[in-house]
């Protein structure tokens, strides 16, 4: 049974195996020289410790070698995305074959739809949630209008009931079965962003080909975070960014997944560059294109490889810890986090995130009775640095990578100690 005190919260911290890995990143500080807490690793996770040496390394190499740095860098450019393949599809669970990191996410969202929505007149639609991110709803929306439809009556959002928050699976079963001879494409993002609903990707995937759908998913929130079984799944494609849970730096390149069965399809549609060209004769300029199998055959340019730098300073840690033992803590974090907004009482709080722990990753989306933005700012200015969204959330991700249960009770405490002060009513 967890204990609302200080005391315990530091116990639990010597218990976990994982808590020295706090160590080997940069936690932000105030003025004042003090560490902030953070808890949005959801939006941007923090810098590894290492991550500066891993892209001076390249920087040196790059000064002492200029351009044959691609073969005799200490890591040779040439095949720099190579040494993150391995432990990327660890980290989402896939096969190696099916995973690239390349591009940036919405980037990779349309270079999937590209290959994946066919659609015909009859067709076409495509299912979104509701409350997508919106940069999703903005690329599935251009797509339908780029084919020629009409992008309001071409997407289909899979809603919440009344007064409910979470999607149920069986709403989505019931629009497949009204419609699913008119959906082209099944999009959905595997962690939704505003409530930290985790969902089950095997089911919806089984779902959406039953009807003959393609599926995808957006795992921006998800990787790195929980454990997404995307080969097990059996989904078609996913994309997701590395600057979030993956703490790779802003703005930083994104992965992509691409089911083994599609690995030797030749003969899927799809935007070409000479990254996707055979390795074998890639620098024989005059060869007719001949795509490589797998995700790798989706890639066009060559890497950005001090972006790529970044990425294999944070893999490298993933690939020591493990995806398990990270999500094992995370549960434990977070059911400390749960337990805590929970002595504050449900007149006060209320958290829309699923309170089952196999249906969320690290995050806890939490609204405040009658509060708004004004509780947010009062909790950055008190050294809590979490996230705002409209119209009343406060988002907080308690990772287990570098968060600890002295975190999450300090946080909860602040937030107290600041409702104690102000009139919500």
């Amino acid at each position: 049974m967890h204990k609302s005190t200080l005391d315990y919260a530091k116990l639990q911290d010597e218990l976990d195996e994982l808590s020295n890995y706090r160590n080997q990143f940069h936690i932000p500080k105030n003025k004042n020289g003090n560490e902030l807490i953070y808890m949005t690793g959801n939006s941007l996770g923090l810098q590894p410790k290492q991550t500066k040496a891993y892209i001076n390394q390249e920087l040196e190499d790059w000064a002492n070698l200029g351009v044959d740095g691609h073969t005799e860098a200490k890591n040779p450019w040439l095949p720099y995305h190579e040494f993150l393949t391995k432990s990327m599809a660890n980290v989402v669970g896939a096969k190696p074959i099916e995973v690239v990191t390349m591009n940036t996410l919405t980037a990779n969202l349309h270079f999937m739809m590209v290959s994946f929505y066919k659609p015909t007149k009859k067709r076409y639609k495509i299912i979104i949630e509701s409350d997508a991110f919106p940069s999703d709803k903005y690329a599935v929306e251009s797509q339908l209008r780029h084919h020629g439809f009409d992008d309001k009556e071409g997407l289909i959002l899979w809603k919440p009931r009344k007064n409910e928050t979470l999607l149920r699976y069986e709403d989505l079963e019931t629009i497949l079965k009204k419609q699913g001879n008119e959906v082209a494409l099944v999009m959905i993002g595997g962690v939704n962003y505003y409530t930290g609903q985790y969902f089950d990707l095997k089911r919806i995937t089984k779902l959406g080909h039953n009807h003959d759908c393609i599926v995808g998913f957006d795992c921006a929130h998800g990787a790195g975070n929980v454990a997404l079984n995307l080969h097990d799944s059996g989904a078609d494609f996913a994309v997701w960014c590395t600057y979030k849970y993956l703490n790779s730096g802003p703005g930083s390149l994104s992965g992509c997944f691409v089911h083994e069965r599609h690995a030797y399809n030749k003969d899927l549609n799809r935007f070409t560059g000479w990254w996707s060209h055979n390795k074998q004769t890639r620098f024989n300029m005059r060869h007719e294109f001949d795509v490589l199998p797998g995700a790798e055959g989706w890639q066009l340019s060559n890497p950005p490889i001090l972006s790529m730098a970044a990425i294999k300073a944070s893999l490298d840690i993933f690939n020591e810890v493990g995806i398990k033992k990270l999500t094992d803590k995370s549960k434990k974090l977070t059911g400390y986090f749960e337990f805590l907004l929970n002595q504050l009482g449900e007149d006060t709080i209320k958290i829309i995130t699923p309170k089952n722990p196999e249906a969320r990753g690290c995050q806890l989306s939490i609204q405040v009775l009658n509060a708004d933005k004004t509780l947010h700012d009062k909790l950055t200015e008190a050294g809590i640095i979490s996230d705002w969204r409209e119209p009343d959330v406060i988002r907080c991700a308690p990772t287990p990578l570098y968060n600890s249960f002295e975190d999450v009770y300090r946080m909860v405490d602040k937030l107290k100690e600041i409702l104690n002060s102000i009139d919500l009513v």
